[in-house]
């Protein structure tokens, strides 16, 4: 999103979570600045995507433990009716699979519920502005979602570019069995085998038995 060239006297700022004891919360710490305008409060995702729709906020402060539609629906109902508006998820959540699917949902800040008032503010100014924020700790639970993630997309990779005969060996060499065990239980020879794990470790660019039993593990192969 480009950055607003004029900031007008307020960013008006629409606040969603199910405990009316925090929308208070955060309506106090805002509106004790000039800076901002609390133009309506949502105790639920629906009514967050439909206040949202009716009253065109600058930043929606969404939490993502709401009834009748979640956070994470809601953060993508919004960014698909108001593509304008910020989203800045406010949990007392900071796991990997929160934080990624956050932003997968459109959501362009993240902070924990025990952020300070003034880190409140600051990331809702920097959204406006035309940024993303995210508190220290959920920017390293982000961090470390994405690098797992990339992980996962090059097992993944690896696993596909393998023959299904490759993939029945790599199972048996990862059980334990060796050549001559896998070469009479698919009936092939046991050079043909040595092939098959010599393809294997060039493919999937590991050396021995040792490595292709770990490569096996993590991919979830025994189990499947």
């Amino acid at each position: 999103m480009a950055p607003r060239k004029k900031a007008p006297t307020t960013i008006r700022v629409l606040i969603a979570d199910d405990h009316a004891v925090v929308r208070e919360g955060i309506r106090h710490v805002l509106e004790s600045d000039i800076g901002f305008k609390v133009v309506g409060e949502a105790a639920d995702g629906a009514e967050a995507v439909a206040l949202a729709e009716q009253l065109r906020p600058d930043v929606v402060v969404l939490d993502l433990t709401m009834p009748r539609l979640s956070g994470l629906e809601a953060a993508e109902r919004i960014r698909a009716a108001v593509p304008d508006a910020c989203i800045l998820v406010l949990s007392i959540h900071d796991h990997e699979e929160y934080v990624l699917q956050s932003v997968r949902a459109g959501a362009q800040g993240y902070l924990r519920k025990d952020s300070s008032p003034s880190e409140l503010r600051g990331a809702i100014r920097a959204l406006y502005d035309g940024g993303s924020v995210f508190s220290a700790p959920v920017a390293r639970t982000l961090s470390s979602a994405l690098r797992n993630e990339r992980i996962e997309l090059d097992r993944r990779g690896k696993i596909e570019s393998l023959t299904s005969r490759e993939r029945e060996v790599l199972i048996e060499i990862a059980r334990g069995a060796a050549n001559k065990e896998i070469a009479t239980r698919f009936g092939i020879s046991v050079r043909t085998v040595e092939s098959h794990r010599e393809a294997l470790m060039r493919k999937l660019g590991l050396r021995g038995v040792a490595s292709l039993t770990r490569f096996a593990i993590d991919a979830g192969l025994l189990s499947s």
